[in-house]
């Protein structure tokens, strides 16, 4: 795939300084200044007519924001939430900003893997395509839970679960590509992950944290697995007319922040991003033709992110395939077969 145009050294120049602050880059201010210093195409000139996106975690925050747009854009949206009555609200409030939408929703907790199958033959039976999955669940949790497979719930609900929605969609998301389009019209899988995946290494030794909980270690690290998943998955898939990126969506003002991190709400409180600007590149890598010319790689406001900053966090490519074999362990009994082996 031809990779995204280069962009002149000033603007790259400015784009770098800018990502070294952190703060900078990841509030309210590094979103208004990359949009400011371009390309910034308009997205609202953009039709989904026609496509079918599934967003996970749609009830609130990004989730729910990301549905919203794509629905405005034309998209048939289909979200997942685990809570059937704030599941309806979601739904009606997409339906408030774009009455004749086509939204139709989903019931699954991500972290329970028995529902994350019974969600794949749900959407297999109702479902004609499916143009893009958009794996957003998740939350960062005080304390550890336990989903009923007794996985640790961070791990289980942002690997675990997408991962085997991901394979069990798989063959669905292949029927919808088609790489015979001009332009090509691949179908999409986007991992919202967090900027917070930076500040740890893959852990395939300790990866649902048994040697001692912190939430937002935990979390961390369940994020940098996405990474890694992308990038495999990328390699995978490939071929069979899938792209995949992973992104995180900077520092938003959202009810999971709220919940989960009252003091950082507090302390960064008016340059937090809005979720709508938080799910400006999940909307972007569903929908523009760009995004499909590359897979495999880490987003921040529409442009392609090391995913590796502080030292000592790269992982090898044993722990690359450790990761795949741990995730293959615990879903495959979930699989017609088992998922196609990484390339050698």
């Amino acid at each position: 795939m031809r990779p995204p145009a280069r962009l002149p050294d000033w603007r790259r120049l400015a784009g770098a300084a800018l990502e070294v602050t952190v703060v900078g880059s990841f509030t309210r201010l590094g979103y208004d200044a990359r949009r400011a210093l371009g390309p910034w195409a308009d997205l609202d000139e953009v039709s989904l007519t026609g496509r079918t996106v599934m967003v996970t975690g749609a009830t609130s925050g990004l989730g729910l924001a990301t549905a919203t747009r794509l629905a405005t854009m034309g998209a048939s949206v289909r979200i997942v939430g685990r809570d059937p009555g704030r599941t309806d609200r979601a739904r009606d409030a997409i339906l408030a900003a774009t009455p004749a939408a086509d939204v139709a929703t989903y019931l699954a907790d991500l972290a329970d893997l028995d529902q994350v199958a019974a969600l794949a033959d749900d959407v297999e039976a109702r479902e004609s395509r499916l143009d893009a999955l958009v794996h957003n669940a998740g939350a960062l949790l005080a304390t550890r839970r336990w989903s009923p497979q007794g996985h640790e719930v961070t791990f289980a609900s942002m690997v675990l679960g997408p991962a085997l929605l991901t394979e069990r969609l798989l063959p669905l998301l292949t029927r919808t590509a088609d790489l015979a389009a001009d332009p090509p019209s691949p179908a999409r899988v986007v991992l919202v992950s967090s900027g917070g995946m930076y500040t740890q290494r893959l852990d395939v030794d300790d990866p649902e944290s048994d040697r001692g909980y912190r939430g937002s270690t935990a979390y961390a690290k369940a994020k940098r697995a996405q990474v890694v998943l992308a990038e495999r998955w990328a390699d995978r898939f490939r071929a069979q007319g899938v792209v995949v990126h992973a992104m995180h969506p900077g520092w938003a003002a959202t009810p999971g922040v709220h919940a989960a991190l009252p003091t950082f709400e507090r302390v960064l409180g008016p340059l937090l991003r809005t979720p709508d600007q938080g799910a400006d590149t999940i909307v972007w890598l569903v929908a523009a033709d760009d995004a499909v010319r590359s897979t495999g790689r880490f987003w921040l406001d529409r442009r392609s992110r090391s995913t590796h900053y502080v030292p000592g966090t790269r992982e090898t490519e044993d722990e690359r395939d450790r990761l795949e074999a741990l995730i293959a362990a615990a879903i495959s009994p979930y699989l017609a077969s088992t998922p196609t082996p990484p390339p050698d």
